[in-house]
């Protein structure tokens, strides 16, 4: 197998992450009481559970009306949090991240709404231990970690509902919107993308092979993000600012498809000594509201530290050729939706 990711086996995956827990590092300030997100717009996927749940708990305290983008517990999520918090401005909208017709009509009911999206904070993943076919015959993590992402970003951006000028010629003055994804550290050391088998569905079984496709998807991801963000500046000024955090490790529910025996483990070291999601989210939310981030983009946070990602991922000859093999891609899978996958 030409590809691989950092990791060998979920164990090795947990352990390293703990590890990283209790290194000392160089940390981002703190939230303030003036880091505000009143009258700002937030789209955040994955939001029902885990680290989506608490990015979007912090941003109802910060005053922004969250829009919750969920395969499952509708209403349910968007009730937990009117409940613990009755000011809370929030929605949900139903979207499958699986299932390229489901992002197209996600997209679509935004635009029919007229919705827009100062922020986007692209957040959902999996980690199944074993190879599923989407409906477009993908596979699904490559489909939900990787390419429902592309998609996304091209039809919220061509279709104007997150705002700028390179699309879709709808910016509004001195507001520069935030595309901030969720990708993990563990992209550190994968092996470089392999355009051969890139898209090909691979039937892996059990969680070795799938943990280190995981850490192999998110080399793709962030090479993608640095595209992105040099494909929505000009003259070095971002249009729409891009940025990426590894969370690290965060005790929520993304082992839930692991065999028996190892999510009994995990979950006991888990609890023990990973994140409590609303920890994790801090500067997930500091990227989406400090005012010194204005005007930059392509900042990577490990956890709460500035870090380098793999140097694999800023190259611009390997950009530009995912960038053009990812719209094939897409568009080879794609019903019409709010725009065309142009790039």
């Amino acid at each position: 197998m030409s590809t691989q990711g950092r990791f060998s086996n979920p164990f090795s995956a947990v352990f390293t992450g703990v590890f990283e827990l209790f290194r000392k590092k160089e940390t981002i300030r703190p939230l303030l009481p003036t880091d505000r997100l009143d009258g700002k717009n937030v789209l955040v996927t994955g939001a029902n559970s885990g680290l989506g749940f608490g990015i979007a708990e912090w941003l109802v305290r910060r005053g922004a009306h969250v829009v919750l983008a969920c395969r499952s517990d509708i209403p349910g999520a968007a009730e937990r949090l009117q409940d613990k918090y009755p000011d809370a401005s929030v929605e949900m909208r139903f979207v499958d991240l699986k299932d390229v017709d489901s992002i197209h009509a996600f997209a679509q009911g935004l635009l029919d709404d007229n919705v827009t999206v100062d922020i986007l904070i692209d957040n959902a993943g999996v980690t199944p231990a074993r190879a599923r076919k989407t409906p477009a015959g993908l596979d699904e993590m490559f489909m939900v970690n990787y390419l429902s992402k592309f998609i996304l970003a091209q039809q919220l951006l061509n279709a104007g509902i997150i705002p700028n000028n390179i699309r879709a010629g709808n910016a509004r003055p001195g507001q520069i919107p935030r595309m901030i994804y969720i990708s993990s550290d563990s992209h550190q050391d994968a092996s470089a993308i392999d355009f051969n088998s890139f898209g090909v569905f691979e039937n892996y079984r059990g969680p070795n092979r799938g943990v280190s496709l995981y850490s192999y998807n998110k080399l793709i991801l962030n090479t993608f993000i640095v595209e992105l963000a040099h494909r929505l500046q000009r003259n070095g000024i971002p249009d729409v600012a891009v940025h990426a955090i590894c969370p690290g490790p965060v005790n929520s529910n993304i082992i839930r498809d692991a065999p028996p025996v190892a999510k009994a483990i995990l979950k006991l070291v888990f609890a023990l000594f990973f994140k409590k999601p609303i920890v994790a989210a801090e500067p997930v939310i500091y990227m989406a509201a400090a005012p010194e981030l204005e005007g930059a983009t392509g900042s990577y946070l490990h956890m709460n530290r500035p870090k380098r990602m793999d140097e694999k991922v800023y190259d611009p000859e390997v950009g530009r050729l995912l960038w053009e093999r990812t719209a094939a891609l897409a568009g080879s899978i794609a019903i019409a939706g709010p725009d065309s996958m142009k790039g």
